[in-house]
Parts: structure tokens; sequence; C-alpha cells
């Protein structure tokens, strides 16, 4: 039997904490507050929970700065807490996956706290320090969060490398004693009885500085086969790296099982259908649909019966994609289901990020007061120093930021959306009194009850798992159509991804497995009038 195929059948959902439920009211969301809420993700029928950093850390990256890999934050709980959860979770029949997040550290881990005291330190080589010229950066490679790459360490008179912000030097992976370390933490937290890994920009870990390489650097995939053998080759866990660099080639590297490395990776081609080539994701323009479904159809033609692919819109690292490629007013409950429809009919592993089963939108930002986040932060006021418009910045912002992810889970229609019973650490979307939990449960037309739908479909119909992708009507300019191939079954699933009315042919009669308007029970699909953000799943008959 092949290797760890429970996660094919499997849908994941992304857990925020500090946003997702606060148990104690204090403001942020806590490992308790996840706890009393697994009836609702049981509900959905989510079989994995992955669950964004919840490790010691002074939260410069809200998180994914860890000062203490084998202890929790005090603002979320206790180790005892994480054990209670993955406890309960496991009667629940949903696994738990850690973010691993092992690029780089906090500068107040021990590790960076020696090494940065003197160049004989045995720390010293766990990250990655040169020493620069008239005290210039070594070079020109810059931060993802902007500026420099390199940041001077007075103690010592070197530059230190941060891919991220400055509070976040990387880690040297070239040293041995590093990657063990990582090895022995990834197995404790393997022995704690976790359901995998989901492994934070792990495409950088093969760096090379001095050539400028930042991403998929020549000993990567050697590091991703060591990591294998050490840690969880041997184990049923469900492995998912980040690689924002990632093409077809390399992301069948990463998950051809014959490769030894990882289950499979997040690729953001996609998500760049609406990103000017060249440009940073800052500079806007209106989605390229033909590019967005090209990039579709590659991935799944590229791996098929070699990888497998994950398959999401949303995480806390996007805008809310119902507000972003959907119409988050008028249409906002038909375009999330339509968005829903294109994503889970396709071949791979789903993911679901908090929120998004219930339609939840971008935040309506007013001033750069508003945001919190330190990418927003500093592009704010790097694009301010360059001359940028007020508005132009404030409208990029909007758009694009990160913080649209992150505003508290909205579960009712209570006082701060009922995430907690203090202030919140950050903003309700005022819109909560509308669009909340509460009222989707009460509504069996929700946008909770058609993710529910879409989940007990992969579980129940081996075509979603297993069968073959083609793309159709590859050219239209308004139609995402498929059809999905598995022994002597085919299905058709048909959207319009716009909110203009438009026809659709197909020489077949289909049966009508779901869809997001009301649809008589066999349709014949050489002639259909799709109205606004309409989605339909067929069998063909």
């Amino acid at each position: 039997m092949e290797r760890q195929k429970w996660w094919k059948h499997s849908v994941v959902y992304q857990i925020y904490p500090r946003s997702f439920s606060d148990s104690n009211g204090d403001g942020i969301g806590d490992i308790n507050g996840i706890r009393s809420k697994l009836w609702y993700l049981k509900e959905l029928g989510v079989d994995v929970i992955w669950l964004s950093p919840v490790y010691s850390s002074p939260n410069a990256d809200n998180g994914y700065d860890i000062s203490d890999y084998y202890g929790i934050s005090p603002e979320y709980g206790t180790m005892d807490d994480l054990k209670a959860l993955i406890f309960e979770c496991e009667n629940c029949g949903i696994k738990i996956m850690m973010d691993l997040v092992v690029n780089h550290t906090s500068d107040e881990h021990p590790w960076f706290l020696e090494a940065k005291r003197s160049k004989d330190n045995p720390y010293r080589d766990y990250y990655i320090w040169r020493k620069g010229e008239a005290g210039n950066p070594p070079n020109g490679l810059g931060s993802c969060f902007g500026g420099s790459a390199w940041e001077y360490s007075e103690e010592t008179g070197e530059h230190y490398l941060h891919f991220f912000h400055k509070k976040q030097p990387d880690l040297n992976w070239e040293n041995q004693a590093v990657r063990k370390e990582i090895w022995n933490m990834m197995n404790d937290w393997i022995d704690l009885g976790i359901g995998g890994f989901r492994m934070d920009v792990i495409d950088m870990i093969g760096k090379v500085p001095d050539q400028k390489i930042k991403e998929n650097g020549p000993k990567l995939h050697e590091y991703l086969q060591e990591m294998n053998r050490e840690t969880f080759g041997d184990k049923n866990l469900l492995t998912v790296g980040e690689c924002w660099g990632a093409d077809t080639e390399n992301g069948i590297l990463y998950s051809d099982p014959r490769q030894k490395e990882l289950d499979m990776i997040f690729q953001f081609e996609h998500m760049k259908a609406d990103e000017i080539p060249g440009k940073q994701k800052w500079d806007l323009k209106s989605l390229e649909f033909l590019q967005l479904k090209q990039s579709f159809a590659k991935w799944q033609v590229a791996l098929e019966g070699k990888g497998w692919n994950s398959l999401f819109w949303n995480n806390h690292d996007l805008p809310r994609i119902v507000s972003r490629w959907g119409d988050d007013k008028e249409y906002r409950v038909e375009s999330a289901k339509m968005l829903a429809t294109v994503l889970h009919g396709m071949k791979g592993t789903p993911y679901i990020y908090q929120g998004e089963e219930i339609g939840m939108t971008n935040y309506p930002f007013s001033g750069i007061e508003d945001f919190a986040d330190v990418e927003s932060i500093n592009m704010y006021h790097e694009r301010k120093k360059m001359g940028y418009k007020e508005d132009d910045i404030m409208k990029s912002l909007c758009a694009k930021a990160r913080d649209n992810a992150r505003t508290p889970m909205q579960w009712d229609d209570s006082r701060e959306a009922g995430f907690t019973k203090g202030s919140p650490w950050y903003r309700v979307n005022p819109n909560y009194k509308k669009i909340n939990v509460e009222s989707a449960l009460a509504d069996k037309n929700s946008v909770f009850y058609y993710y529910k739908k879409l989940i007990r479909l992969r579980k129940e119909e081996p075509v979603l798992v297993e069968g073959i992708f083609e793309l159709l009507c590859p050219k239209d300019e308004t139609i995402f159509a498929y059809t999905r191939e598995w022994k002597d079954q085919k299905w058709l699933i048909v959207c319009n991804f716009y909110k203009n009315p438009v026809a659709f042919s197909y020489p077949a009669k289909g049966r009508v497995i779901l869809s997001n308007y009301c649809q008589e029970p066999v349709l014949q699909l050489d002639k259909i009038n799709l109205r606004p953000y309409e989605a339909i799943i067929c069998e063909l008959i």
C-alpha cells in the first residue's frame, strides 16, 4: 500500500491561535479556546488542524520568531494544555499539525544570545555572519519585510543574516550540529503524538547568501532527505512545506514518494495572478483569470502520478479570498461557495483557513494606525519615503495586507464577535453582526454547510481523491470548468467566476451532486445559463 495515504482523503483547517478563541478574557486567543471549539471543527468535518506557532516567542512576527522550540508561550497556555488538545483531538478523529519554523529563530533564542557574544563561541556557527566593508552590509540581499537582510551586531562587529525581521536571524543549515538539534526537536514533538508538520519557508534552508541564493539552494533537497531519514520518514505523518519559489519540477522533487522528502508543498503561483511580474505584491493589477486557470491546470497535470498538490486560497499571510477574487458585498455567499467549489473539486489536499468557511471578509482599514503586522507597517513607511501617495499605499494595504487574515474569528453577534470577554488584541471586523458562526449554523444554505458538503464528498467519493484532472474552456474569460475522471466515473465541475450571467455547453447529461443555486436533479449540459458566481458539480451520465 502506498505510504501515508490518509492525507489524500483529508481536509486541513488552519488555526491562527491568537485570533481564534480566547478562553481567559485577556484578549488573546489560546489553546483552551481552541479546545472549547472542537465541537465546531468536528461538525465541519475536518481531519487535521494546522496550528500556527504557539511556542515561546517575543512576537516580533506573531510567533514565527521562536525563542524556545520546546516551550509554549504563556499567552497561549501551557504544555499540559497542548497535550490535552492533542488528546481531545485524537478522540474527535482530528490530528494536530504543528508549524515547524526552522529557517530562523528569534534573536532571543539561547543559541543566538550565545552566538552574538563572540566569534569563537560554540554557537557562533549556528547562524550566518559576514563582516561587510566600511560598515556596509556584506551584499545587497534584501529582507522579505523590506530593507537589508543583514543586521550589524556591535558585540563582534559583524552582520548576521535575516531574511525576515531583524529579530529573526537565519539558521546556518550547513552546520551539522544545527540540523541535529532540529531533528531532536522534531522527534520530541512526534513522540508527543502530533500528526505532522507544516514547514515555514522551508525552501530557504539551502540558502547560499554569498551567491545571493535565497530559495532552492543546491543542498535543499539533500537536507530534506536527511530530515526525512532522521525524523518522520518511518512515521504516518502529514508533511507540507511552504515554498514560495517552487516550480513544477521542484514540486515533483519535494512530493514524489520515491524522493523521500515531503508529502506536498504550498506553492503560490496561482496566488500571483493579480501581481505584476517582477514587482512587489503591493503593486496591484486586476486578476488575470486565464493565468489563474493555467497555473492550477499546470500543477494538476505536472504532479499527476508523481507528486501531490495542496489546495488553498487563504492562510495567515494572504488576504481573504472572497474579498480578493469574489464579491464580498452583493454576492458574498454565492461567490464564497463558487471559490470553494473550484478549489475542493481539484486533486490534492484542501486547506481551509479559519473563517473562510463562513465567508469572512477583508477588514475596512482606514489608516496606518489600523495595522499591526510588521510587514504592513514597514511597507507603509518605506513607500512614504519613496514618495508614494497615501491613498495608493492604503489601497495596496487594504487589498493585500496580511492583517486581513488576522482579525478575530467571528463566533456570534455579541460583543467582540464572541471572540473574547476582554479587549481583543486586534480589532474585530465590524461586519461580525451579519457574518458569524452562530448565524451560519442557523442557516442551512450558509457558506458553512456548503463547505461541510464539500468535505464530506472528499471522504465519500474516490473520484475527488484519485480522478484525473482535465481543464475545459482554457481560453474562456469567465468560466472555470474541468473534469475529474476515475475508473468508470466522470465528474464535471463548472463555475462562473464572475457576476455577469454566461452560457456554458457540454455534450452530456449530468446528475447534480452539489450546486450553490437551486438546480434540477438532472441537467442537460449542452445549454446552461450560469447565474452570477454559479457553481455546479455534476456526475456525467
